[in-house]
């Protein structure tokens, strides 16, 4: 599988492939006959209410959330390569076999589970990318809270390219949703701590990972390792002590003329005091301070956090602090209440359970459709 391209176009073969589906799976003409027939096959249609939206977030329409801002990703190549990964050399041949290239469609989203919903602009780009003449309707915006049963969105057209794009717009939207939905939850109750995501993402799905976690309510940490200095256990080994890794960042970024956030992480009271120490005696650019593994397990299941809580008095608002290590949803209250700046999660995105969404298509109205073309 060809990797994740970093330049501002995709490749050619994914950018072929991916007009290859939009020119076999484009409708025949801007007036299809699904246009045209819709409005007197409606009527005749039984009603498919929307379920009623469970709390007032899900009613409230929300600003879209836009995704990090990369300097070098391509989130639209993503898609290519997500797209081109289905659609191989032949394109859809289950399509290709059984359904008539005129034939349209209408199709639901229903959420299978509860959560909050994310990929909803993704989704957008995806079907444009699929075929632009697509129709999507959206009920709920990403962010808000959806329950078992919903009817969230409709696609209408083609019914080929709504089937080609299926797979992928479920894929990204599943994942997203269960990043977004346990953010959400880590988020409410870390309160006034912010939570954070890590690099720990699925490759090539970097940012696709972070826009869920904002979606979701949380706040992003380093992108990648050009946005932030992160000062790290090995980089303090080989530079032979926390202060002298402090000294050497500070005389880079003078160097350098770069003006960067830049995080130290701390393992002890100790190496806090040193790094505080090295602070109020030189004229330095850190910015945070990670109290990692701070945060002491328990056999009765409940966690220590007698440590952090020393830690972020002794630096007393002078940093930003980052509290990393033994996070879940059954500590991040109990470290959210220290005093800490921020938390950080690696489970976040590493350890994602997918909100369960289906895409079903009308099939009445489909066949009614097919029988009427069929016609012509």
């Amino acid at each position: 599988m060809p990797g994740i391209p970093t330049a501002p176009a995709p490749p050619p073969d994914s950018s072929l492939l991916a007009r290859r589906h939009r020119l076999q799976f484009s409708s025949p003409s801007p007036r299809s006959n699904y246009q045209r027939l819709l409005p007197t096959l409606l009527p005749r249609l039984p009603a498919r209410p929307r379920a009623a939206p469970m709390s007032a977030e899900a009613r409230t329409p929300a600003p879209p959330v836009a995704p990090p801002a990369h300097p070098t990703y391509d989130l639209r190549a993503v898609i290519a390569l997500a797209l081109s990964e289905d659609a191989g050399d032949r394109g859809d041949v289950s399509c290709l076999a059984t359904i008539p290239s005129d034939v349209e469609a209408e199709a639901t989203f229903i959420a299978k589970a509860d959560g909050v919903i994310a990929g909803i602009s993704l989704a957008d780009m995806i079907f444009n990318q699929v075929d632009p003449s697509l129709k999507v309707e959206w009920f709920e915006s990403d962010g808000n809270y959806v329950h078992k049963g919903l009817q969230f969105g409709k696609v209408y057209g083609c019914a080929r390219s709504i089937i080609v794009a299926e797979r992928v717009v479920l894929n990204f939207m599943q994942r997203m949703s269960g990043i977004a939905t346990l953010t959400k939850a880590m988020s409410d109750a870390a309160r006034p701590a912010c939570i954070l995501e890590t690099r720990k993402t699925a490759p090539g799905l970097r940012l696709v990972d972070k826009w869920a976690v904002l979606i979701g309510g949380g706040k992003n940490h380093r992108l990648g390792l050009f946005d932030m200095v992160m000062i790290k256990d090995n980089h303090i080994s080989v530079a032979g002590g926390i202060a002298n890794a402090m000294r050497s960042v500070d005389q880079f970024l003078e160097k350098e003329k770069l003006t960067i956030p830049v995080e130290v992480e701390t393992r002890t009271i100790e190496e806090g005091k040193d790094l505080l120490k090295y602070a109020a005696e030189n004229k330095t650019s850190l910015t945070r301070i990670m109290l990692d593994n701070m945060v002491v397990p328990l056999p009765n299941g409940d966690v220590d956090v007698s440590m952090l809580k020393d830690a972020v008095q002794l630096i007393n608002g002078r940093f930003e602090t980052e509290a990393s290590g033994n996070v879940t949803i059954d500590t991040v209250k109990k470290i959210g209440e220290t005093g800490v700046t921020y938390i950080s999660s690696g489970a976040l995105t590493r350890s994602v359970k997918a909100l369960d969404i289906s895409l079903k298509i009308d099939t009445e109205l489909a066949l009614q459709v097919g029988r009427r073309t069929n016609r012509a």
